[in-house]
């Protein structure tokens, strides 16, 4: 098992994680997805110790590997790490590149390590290149040996970063193959991969990283077809959005108004429906939320899917709990519904914005 507290990563200019702590249990295929920058590729380096975090800890079998004097080599043994780059030695074969580093590592003889590093090519479909150099040898052929590579060090945990990004589209699929029949040994894994159909299919739990951290963690089910939180959501729905929130009474208004006109132009939609957005705004934040409580905090969003073609706003407020069908404001109400397929009021369990309303145009 291995248990994340607190781990915070943090260089000079940005924080990729901050304040991380989760527990990997022993089994668990993990699929590590999220948006480029978001602290996928750095959260695998910390747990190997490739890099240290800033402050935290992070215990492998009740060990704490960040303590002073703990030598990165013996997590090696334990934790075995499979890059985008291959990282083959290129003045070996392959069969020596899974060789050498049983015997210095493990201390095993020169025919056990060959015989481990036959069996281990052949479980890839690599046993007929076995005495070619990397050069020889396509990018699927490369990470297949790298894979063999890492299991011949027999460790309990791998980690995969990206093993497919660097390939070409036609060698995907020979290593994802790889990669499934791991997962069905009961080995632990984690994955950071762009690929969602093969993240979907292969993990047992998703993490979804944003925000400096594990965002939301999920089984597969849950994370791909019903996320709980926003971001998540929007990021497997592949929405583009636009976001804006009023905190305070003398905002921008033709400012707001020119940036829903530029997000309309940016995702190519008619004018029409830029202009269905625009009164929106108007009518609901403006004249009704506004006018019924003028110290409201309020995000307007909009989410677009291209895959639907559908566009849905988002209202969310703080303060006192207030339905806009509630309002006063009759005229302003009837020229909304007018222009809109539905609206829906809800409260929200989030105190920074207790009230949502949920459009449909």
């Amino acid at each position: 098992m291995i248990e994340l507290k607190n781990i915070t990563k943090a260089y000079e200019r940005v924080t990729p994680l901050n304040n991380v702590s989760t527990v990997i249990n022993d089994g668990d295929v993990i699929a590590v997805i999220g948006p480029s920058g978001c602290g996928k590729s750095t959260l695998l380096r910390m747990i190997n110790l490739l890099e240290r975090p800033t402050s935290g800890k992070i215990f492998v079998d009740g060990t704490d590997i960040t303590a002073p004097g703990y030598k990165e080599y013996e997590i090696g043994r334990k934790i075995g790490m499979v890059f985008q780059s291959f990282n083959l030695f290129g003045h070996l074969t392959a069969l020596e590149n899974i060789m050498i580093p049983q015997m210095d590592l493990l201390g095993k003889s020169k025919q056990e390590a060959y015989d481990r590093a036959m069996q281990l090519l052949h479980s890839v479909g690599m046993d007929s290149r076995a005495l070619q150099y990397p050069h020889m040898l396509s990018g699927g052929q490369k990470q297949r040996v790298a894979i063999a590579r890492t299991l011949a060090l027999d460790p309990e945990v791998i980690l995969f970063d990206e093993p497919t990004s660097a390939l070409d589209p036609t060698m995907v699929g020979e290593v994802q193959t790889v990669i499934r029949e791991l997962a069905k040994t009961g080995i632990t894994m984690m994955i950071v991969t762009h690929e969602m159909k093969f993240a979907r299919e292969i993990s047992s739990r998703v993490f979804f990283m944003e925000e400096g951290g594990i965002y939301e963690d999920g089984t597969p089910e849950q994370i791909f077809e019903n996320p709980q939180k926003t971001l998540t959501r929007r990021f497997i729905r592949g929405l583009k959005v636009f976001d804006t929130v009023i905190d305070k009474k003398n905002y921008d208004f033709i400012g707001v108004m020119t940036d829903i006109e530029q997000y309309g132009q940016k995702i190519r939609i008619e004018k029409k429906a830029v202009y269905v957005l625009q009164s929106i705004f108007e009518e609901l934040c403006q004249q009704i939320l506004l006018k019924h409580n003028p110290d409201y905090k309020i995000r307007f969003a909009v989410e677009y899917s291209e895959k639907d073609d559908k566009l849905k706003v988002i209202v969310s407020y703080n303060g006192d709990l207030f339905d806009p069908e509630n309002t006063d404001n009759v005229i302003s109400l009837s020229i909304l519904k007018s222009r809109i397929t539905t609206l829906k009021y809800a409260q929200s369990p989030d105190s920074a914005f207790r009230n949502m309303v949920f459009i449909d145009i």
